[in-house]
């Protein structure tokens, strides 16, 4: 069983409701969580390597002030829809929604002020975790219906599970994730480069040139999106003179957990697995990270010094009639869970 403790972790600015931010603290004997009631954000997240040491494997900031200020989603949960939505426009049951464009000519992860930005989350401690609740109004950046949100944090031993739920008054897409940066050498390393992965896909999605998917559903065999068995990144990514990775993988369909992705660091023996419900798996290596950020204890963060893993529906879904549905109707839950495991190897 875990322990829990909330935290006082200031106030946003008056300007911006001043209102009062906690920090809640999962502890097992082998995890150590911390996360915000700004944005559902996870600020912390420490694991033992073979030496049997923590460290904090997430980038982010030592004070409200970074994650007020603005910043590439450090742990945050995005929404109600993560990833891109083309143009930011949608039809549902014939009438067109517009959203805000804040990614060039698309909309990302909910818009201006998506799920990360919002303040009043309302928390409530459980034996083993956190639970917040949002209400998101109708009309909220564009999107149709009041939509009641649950995200629910729990830590078992090893194993941390965010599950996602959402009920809506109105049609509605949805698309939940948390959007950690990850580097299990710690955070504040260099790069990701020594660290091996494997993403558990037969398929993926090609974008343009804005990263909104072409619509086709391609074969990973033959190419350099081919993670079905593991690859060091560095090596790989030179290899197919690629500059990251910013896609959408296909996972097994249905609602029963699967191993999405395994990642490896062998010089300090740290594995993370990412299992899930969801039907895609955005893999991100921090491509637009640029060391303009000064993160916790004052480190910089250059470009691929850390990755994404965020377990999501595949991204512009709502305009792919072929992709998984993103859609919620009146009646309906949207309920997907995501366990990280943690261990050495």
């Amino acid at each position: 069983m875990a322990e829990v403790r909330a935290e006082p972790f200031g106030r946003v600015p008056p300007g911006a409701g001043g209102a009062a931010v906690e920090r809640f603290v999962l502890q097992s004997d082998s995890v150590r969580v911390a996360v915000l009631s700004l944005g559902c954000t996870v600020a912390a997240l420490e694991a033992r390597g073979r030496d049997g040491q923590l460290s904090d494997l997430v980038l982010g900031f030592d004070t409200l002030e970074g994650y007020t200020n603005k910043h590439p989603f450090f742990g945050a949960v995005v929404g109600r829809v993560a990833n891109r939505i083309a143009k930011g426009r949608f039809v549902v049951d014939g009438q067109e929604y517009q959203l805000f464009l804040n990614n060039g000519p698309n909309s990302l992860h909910g818009g201006a002020r998506g799920f990360d930005k919002v303040v009043l989350w309302s928390p409530q401690v459980l034996p083993n975790g956190v639970r917040f609740f949002r209400l998101s109004p109708d009309g909220e950046e564009g999107y149709p219906g009041d939509l009641k949100v649950w995200v629910t944090y729990t830590l078992s031993g090893a194993e941390l599970a965010i599950n996602y739920r959402a009920q809506t008054s109105k049609t509605t897409p949805v698309s939940l994730t948390n959007h950690a940066y990850f580097n299990l050498a710690g955070q504040g390393s260099r790069d990701i480069y020594d660290h091996e992965i494997s993403i558990a896909a037969d398929s993926y999605l090609p974008v343009d040139d804005t990263k909104i998917p072409t619509g086709e559903v391609a074969t990973v065999q033959g190419t350099g999106f081919d993670l079905r068995q593991p690859v060091e990144l560095g090596k790989h990514l030179q290899k197919f003179q690629l500059d990251g990775f910013d896609h959408n993988f296909c996972l097994q369909q249905g609602q029963a957990r699967h191993l999405a992705a395994r990642v490896h660091h062998p010089p300090s023996g740290r594995v993370m697995e990412v299992h899930t419900t969801q039907p895609g798996l955005q893999f991100y290596t921090g491509n637009n990270l640029d060391g303009s950020l000064k993160g916790k204890g004052g480190v910089t963060y250059p470009k691929h010094s850390a990755f994404c893993l965020e377990t999501q529906s595949w991204p512009d879904a709502v305009n792919e009639p072929h992709f998984p549905s993103t859609l919620l109707r009146p009646g309906e839950e949207y309920n997907h869970t995501t366990w990280l495991v943690f261990g050495t190897a």
